[in-house]
């Protein structure tokens, strides 16, 4: 397989810059953070606030590296009242805030448990309404799996990777049937989504950050699983996949695509 190939037009972040940079995004998410808390701990943390929140910080975020988003595609209304969960590649840490800033609504990570874990971080998002899912234990996961309908009736739109894993050349990973699962047995939309470039901003498993890359965010077609029986996931999960590799097609984005 050939190796990932840059934007000519970007620069590879010196060491010094890439410092800054996880200094700066730790400090940031730090700040975020405890400012979440703190509105919570007096009752003044509202959901258009969260949802402002998380767009601030992942703009930050994404300026601190100079990344270029730009989304094609028809984005569903999520306002119309059904339940949806976003469906993503996943091949870099910088999905979550090219997520935020592309999407239009009350966007939820669906958030592995481990992250719940970490200091700070954990307590913020749990106060910001990021669901998970404990498939590990039967009765946490139904009790899971109705706090994640309520929030998905409410208006919160989940945003999952089923890939589970980051993918380091930006190619498809298999599939896990977690998020699959959720959406039948919420009767959700699904919205197949790619984002290309993102893996060159910073690669999986890797410190290397480059300066400036194009990224795009591609929408497919939804998919909305009202009335689909159970015994479907393998043909939702394949549909899901085939539009995503569409969409991804070779990952690569040029600077001046001019699509």
């Amino acid at each position: 397989m050939s190796r990932p190939r840059t934007n000519p037009l970007t620069k590879s972040a010196t060491l010094l810059r890439r410092i800054g940079v996880i200094l700066g995004s730790s400090g940031l998410t730090a700040a975020y953070s405890l400012i979440v808390l703190a509105r919570a701990s007096v009752r003044r943390l509202d959901r258009r606030t969260i949802d402002a929140y998380t767009r601030s910080w992942s703009a930050r975020l994404l300026r601190m590296v100079r990344a270029e988003v730009t989304v094609h595609g028809a984005v569903p209304d999520f306002r119309d009242g059904r339940r949806y969960i976003i469906v993503s590649t996943h091949a870099s840490h910088y999905d979550i805030p090219v997520t935020f800033v592309a999407m239009p609504g009350s966007i939820r990570m669906l958030a592995k448990q481990e992250l719940f874990r970490i200091p700070l971080l954990g307590r913020a998002m749990k106060a910001a309404e990021f669901p998970s899912i404990d498939r590990h234990n039967r009765h946490r996961a139904v009790q899971d799996l109705a706090r994640a309908r309520a929030m998905m009736e409410s208006g919160i739109v989940l945003w999952a990777a089923p890939e589970g894993t980051r993918s380091g050349d930006a190619t498809l990973q298999p599939f896990k049937k977690g998020c699959f699962h959720l959406a039948l047995d919420t009767e959700a939309v699904v919205v197949p989504m790619a984002i290309r470039g993102v893996h060159h901003v910073l690669q999986a498993r890797s410190w290397k950050i480059n300066l400036g890359q194009p990224v795009q965010v591609r929408v497919g077609t939804p998919i909305d699983t009202s009335g689909m029986p159970k015994d479907q996931l393998p043909e939702l999960m394949a549909q899901v996949r085939t539009q995503m590799e569409e969409l991804l097609g070779d990952g690569e984005v040029v600077a001046d695509a001019g699509e």
